[in-house]
């Protein structure tokens, strides 16, 4: 494909569909960029299952694969173990990863499966109507929890970054946020290493915090300034996990 100015390779001219505000479009055009500084596009397959990460697939010539609602960690192991000399991550949101797909997603990362993880959290099924996820927050609204979620009904908000970390086959663990340049960078920066990370044979997990204007009933500015001041509160961001490969 010709390259289009100002865009990196594998990606299309073409108007994204996600929601104004949605920091969707960010972490795509942060995911380009590290595929084209590692000049991967031609060897790299994409996972996405069901949800808004989904939607960059009609933007990118990347190799994309769908898989099931949740099944996005088994379906990359699968790809990577008929075919070692891919490069193969997911791209996947928390009702898909921490809720339908928790089975597959623990037990490829307890595994070490030779893959990248890029999970992002807005702490709701964003696609699907706003109801509760497995990491919505105590007092948070959704569909499902109109009057917030509640402990003695729901328990707990589910800290996958920390999850993952705890297991002893991941080799590289960090949360992140993309409201602002300062941490787009620092998202950057991880991305980075977990592309490092996967060509040398690890496990790698990032998750990004990220909102979601329209089910939060926010104008993209409150969204940041809930991700700053309420969300890093129950999902601090920094490295839980770095080690030696």
């Amino acid at each position: 494909m010709e390259k289009v100015f100002g865009l990196p390779s594998g990606c299309t001219a073409k108007t994204h569909s996600y929601c104004p505000g949605c920091m969707h479009g960010v972490a795509m055009n942060i995911l380009m960029h590290t595929i084209e500084k590692f000049q991967l596009l031609d060897k790299i397959v994409i996972v996405n299952p069901v949800g808004c990460g989904g939607l960059g697939l009609y933007e990118a010539t990347a190799n994309y694969i769908s898989a099931a609602h949740g099944r996005a960690s088994a379906v990359a192991t699968g790809i990577k173990r008929c075919s070692p000399e891919s490069f193969v991550m997911t791209y996947q949101g928390d009702g898909d990863l921490a809720g339908i797909g928790i089975a597959e997603t623990i037990h490829t990362a307890a595994r070490g499966e030779n893959i990248t993880v890029i999970f992002a959290n807005n702490t709701t099924y964003g696609m699907t109507g706003g109801q509760m996820a497995p990491t919505t927050m105590v007092g948070q609204n959704s569909t499902t929890t109109p009057g917030g979620r509640r402990v003695d009904r729901q328990g707990y908000p589910l800290k996958m970054a920390e999850m993952i970390a705890q297991l002893e086959a991941p080799a590289y663990v960090e949360r992140v946020a993309l409201y602002d340049s300062a941490h787009v960078l620092k998202a950057t920066k991880a991305f980075e290493k977990a592309f490092e990370v996967n060509l040398k044979g690890g496990y790698a997990f990032i998750e990004m915090l990220t909102n979601c204007p329209t089910n939060w009933k926010m104008s993209p500015e409150q969204t940041v300034r809930q991700i700053r001041e309420q969300n890093e509160k129950i999902f601090p961001l920094g490295v839980f996990k770095d080690k030696e490969i």
